[in-house]
């Protein structure tokens, strides 16, 4: 848990990084238009406040006086101003509802950029310090937003109140405004003091467990099949109890400690109450002062102390806040620490030049040098914490046409290499060159298959293709899945594919995606394994025809057949490289 827990600079710091961004952004002059409408309504608002009171207070005197006249005046006069205020305080809630709705969609934007930019959401899914960063996303903008634009009218407000009332109330009673300023102060360094740090922490902590209890129903309804399979149900609800467990009991702390301050909060408000009339009843009974002051005098006072005292009747919302703005800061810094992209480069090789991961201080990294070869030397390739070694020492070059099939026992690295390729760890020595990764494209055991249409689920990751529906169609014949877009009713039919379609279909997609955007090179992670053996001749057949360079792991004796070179890899991290004749 990060160690930031009070209220102090760095939390203010901490909250003005993640803020100012969008103050100062392409869109800063509407943004700091709409405020500058929130502040005048905000103060027209205060004035009408102060107006309203003084009225009150008319007709309240008024009828102690028996004084007809006066009190219908008076009301009139009310009246008159509520007509006048409703359409100010119903445009600024509006107004100040705008400018949050706009807040959020810049910065979901820009989060989202930097999270899918330069795969930072693959570093973070090494990171242990960052969990769900969905509900980050999703939520603690949403939260942050609408809560940055509350309390900042909340201050305003306080602030344009405490100006108008206590000119009010000075007029009235002088000791009565000393007294009040003391009150406060008083309130507020108990409230801090006693409640702020440890309901901080609990907050912090609940986000959290509600969080990871959110993802674990999520990943039971993502993983409902195998789960089925395996009779799991048992062992799944044990889990999803644990996890509603810790939501429970975290929650019973902080509920707790809400009720302490309540006791306190609720004590405090309540005496305030009387305490106008206890201090100036004496000049009311003696006649210097009309009854209509004592009201005028307790809203006045009432109104002064809550601008005063912020952070007592604020505390829950503000911890809740707090922790929001340390989830958002320690994402923030993790996903703009990626590595800055030189001009004229493209995002997701400097990234991969720079790797995924953290590197430990001391430690070696693999070179990942941009070349129109793709070749491994010298490799030597270590798991990302550096403890053990995989393989040690590999020399190879793929001829550019030609296929190489890498094999070898359960655990040897032979994947770990394809993401050395790929540049997602560098932990290592050695060098590896390879084309831009927009000239790779990576077949994995499980396909991935996204949200939209078959069209786009065919010519992922390549959303800019002007391919007919022709060619489309010949191509699912080539991979055998001729009736697929006649199935669900054509190329734009969106469906949950990963639910719909076997593994086996899913692979067969992804040759169709292969066949579909051409690369120039292909890495095959165990692509046919769902595949029976004449399925996967029909595929590497199709896929030797082409110009493609690609490198296949597999355990299958018949994937020799389809290409020229054989990596044997040993589990006891050495190497052997021979050539295949067929």
């Amino acid at each position: 848990m990060p160690k930031k827990k009070r209220f102090n600079l760095d939390l203010l710091n901490d909250f003005w990084s993640i803020a100012k961004v969008y103050w100062f952004s392409e869109q800063k002059w509407r943004a700091r238009g709409l405020l500058l409408l929130v502040i005048v309504l905000l103060g027209t608002f205060t004035v009408f406040n102060l107006l309203l009171t003084n009225q009150r207070a008319e007709f309240i005197s008024a009828l102690s006086a028996q004084d007809s006249d006066r009190f219908w005046q008076s009301i009139l006069q009310f009246f008159g101003t509520v007509v006048i205020a409703v359409p100010f305080v119903s445009s600024y809630s509006f107004i100040r509802q705008k400018l949050s709705i706009f807040w959020r969609r810049w910065m979901t934007d820009s989060f989202m950029k930097s999270y899918l930019g330069d795969r930072s959401f693959y570093k973070i899914s090494y990171n242990q310090e960052i969990d769900n960063p969905d509900q980050r996303i999703a939520q603690d903008i949403k939260s942050f937003t609408d809560q940055s634009l509350s309390f900042l009218v909340i201050i305003l407000n306080a602030i344009f109140q405490l100006f108008g009332f206590s000119a009010l109330l000075w007029s009235i009673s002088k000791p009565l405004v000393f007294f009040v300023v003391a009150y406060a102060i008083a309130g507020t360094v108990i409230t801090t003091g006693v409640f702020g740090k440890v309901l901080i922490g609990i907050n912090f902590e609940q986000l959290k467990r509600e969080a990871n209890f959110r993802f674990g129903l999520i990943r039971i309804r993502e993983n409902a099949e195998s789960i089925a399979f395996y009779g799991g149900e048992k062992q799944e609800l044990q889990q999803a109890n644990n996890l509603f467990t810790d939501v429970f009991d975290n929650f019973n702390r902080l509920i707790q400690w809400q009720l302490y301050l309540d006791i306190f909060r609720n004590s405090y408000e309540f005496i305030t109450f009387a305490l106008p009339s206890i201090i100036i009843g004496r000049r009311v009974l003696s006649g210097e002062l009309e009854i209509g002051v004592i009201t005028q005098a307790g809203t006045a006072f009432i109104i002064i102390l809550s601008s005063l005292t912020l952070i007592v009747s604020q505390l829950d919302r503000l911890t809740e806040f707090a922790a929001g703005i340390n989830r958002l800061s320690t994402f923030s810094a993790i996903i703009e620490s990626s590595p800055e992209v030189p001009e004229g480069e493209s995002t997701i090789d400097t990234f991969a030049i720079e790797s995924s991961l953290e590197v430990p201080e001391g430690k070696s990294t693999i070179d990942t040098v941009a070349k129109s070869r793709l070749t491994l030397e010298h490799l030597t390739l270590k798991t990302p914490n550096y403890k053990r070694t995989l393989v040690r020492d590999i020399s190879v070059e793929i001829p550019s046409g030609n296929g190489l099939l890498i094999m070898g026992a359960s655990g040897s690295g032979k994947s770990s290499i394809l993401r050395a390729i790929a540049g997602l760890w560098n932990s290592g020595t050695g060098a590896i060159y390879r084309p831009k990764l927009n000239e790779i494209l990576f077949l994995p055991q499980k396909p991935y298959m996204v949200l939209g249409s078959l069209r786009q689920q065919l010519l992922y990751p390549q959303t800019n293709l002007d391919i007919s529906d022709v060619e489309i169609q010949q191509v699912l014949e080539k991979v055998n899945l001729p009736e697929l877009a006649e199935r669900f009713g054509g190329l734009d039919a969106v469906e949950n594919w990963s639910q719909v379609l076997s593994v086996g279909e899913q692979q067969r997609v992804a040759f169709a995606r292969l066949f579909l955007t051409k690369p120039n090179y292909v890495i095959l992670d165990e692509a046919t394994s769902a595949l029976d053996v004449p399925s996967e001749e029909i595929l590497y057949q199709e896929l030797q025809e082409t110009s493609t360079t690609f490198i296949s792991v597999g355990h299958r004796p018949t994937l020799k057949n389809y290409h020229q070179q054989l990596l044997e890899i040993t589990a006891d991290e050495s190497w052997q490289l021979q050539s295949i004749t067929t």
